[in-house]
């Protein structure tokens, strides 16, 4: 039974008890002679027994009805707020004349507050987890590419180094006189170096991502440095102290090691620079080799490297310009805008 169906019988039993109570109160103090009476005495055409108890529950009935909807429309108010907040959706309190009801809409408000502190911290937890196994993911890619790059260096690199000592002994001490076999020795022999090559560029992809608490200046120098002690190609670089942030420094050293690995791989240069400076509020990463070049065009549909450059370049806000010809080299330049304040991180 509805709410408006209990005041209705609720209004017509109290409206009828206390017609009857009202009603013999009344003979009791002013008796009747004959109760017959009753029966003839009209109101309105009917009979006083039958027009005064019908008037008195229908006033009890129509009291039944308004207080019903009434209290229908604020217990359904309650209950929408109530499926509102079971739904995750917010709610705003609506005002109310009783206190009871009131009392009731404090309540839920201080329970939505409560799960909304509740969703808060829940997510927080989300993300702070999250964060905190991708970092341990990072961790562990970084050991197991430290892993894989020691253990290359000291197997395949050395044996090929090995192999291409060996092959220029070979050659050296054959004579010239069958060149059809020399030749076949010699394409060994650069099948062998371009592996090395190849090893050499791989090394540079394992390298740690970040610099480890070095400066970008400081982890240039160390990678040029070390390539140097690797390969017969002739380095050089100018490099000017600037501070930048480290997300800023991260992604040039990434576009250099990127860089320097094509130019291993695939330009068979004699000579390679590098140039670090600031000009005009920009940051300048300049890569040059006077290697074979390539085809701009054709390279930049199939090349994930260079994709992968410019994508870090736009991240930085800068843009990143290449210049190749063939047998004539290739130049990258990468140009970064320096933001007011950026570097303060070091003051």
């Amino acid at each position: 039974m509805s709410i408006i169906q209990r005041q209705i019988l609720s209004g017509a039993i109290f409206s009828l008890v206390f017609f009857i109570l009202l009603s013999f109160m009344f003979f009791m103090a002013f008796p009747i002679g004959n109760w017959g009476s009753l029966w003839e005495e009209k109101v309105l055409d009917l009979p006083f027994i039958y027009i005064v108890p019908s008037i008195s529950i229908l006033i009890g009935v129509s009291y039944g009805v308004i207080s019903g909807l009434y209290w229908h429309k604020q217990l359904n108010s309650v209950d929408i707020a109530m499926r509102e907040l079971e739904k995750g959706r917010a709610i705003s309190a609506e005002p109310h004349s009783l206190p009871e009801v009131q009392s009731i809409w404090k309540k839920i408000d201080k329970v939505q507050k409560q799960i909304l502190e509740q969703t808060k911290l829940s997510q927080k937890l989300a993300n702070e987890r999250a964060e905190d196994q991708e970092k341990r993911i990072q961790e562990m890619v970084s050991q197991e590419r430290n892993r894989l790059a020691r253990e290359l260096h000291d197997s395949v690199s050395q044996q090929l180094f090995a192999a291409s000592m060996m092959m220029s002994a070979i050659t050296e001490s054959r004579s010239s006189t069958d060149d059809r076999e020399s030749k076949q020795l010699k394409l060994v022999e650069e099948t062998i170096h371009q592996s090395q090559l190849e090893m050499r560029a791989l090394l540079l992809h394992l390298r740690p991502a970040a610099l480890k608490g070095k400066t970008l200046q400081e982890g240039i120098q160390e990678l040029l440095v070390e390539l140097m002690q690797k390969v017969t190609m002739d380095i050089k670089w100018k490099i000017e102290p600037i501070s930048l942030d480290k997300g800023v420094e991260d992604h040039l050293f990434r576009i250099l090691q990127e860089s320097v690995s094509n130019t291993l791989r695939h330009s068979k240069a004699s000579s390679l620079d590098v140039l670090l400076i600031i000009r005009d509020d920009f940051v300048i990463l300049r890569v040059s080799d006077d290697g074979v070049g390539f085809e701009l065009e054709e390279e930049k549909t199939g090349s994930y490297g260079l994709q992968n450059m410019h994508e870090r370049a736009i991240e930085l806000g800068g843009s990143m310009k290449i210049v190749s010809l063939k047998n004539r080299g290739t130049r990258l330049e990468v140009k970064v805008p320096v933001l007011a304040g950026e570097g303060d991180k070091d003051d």
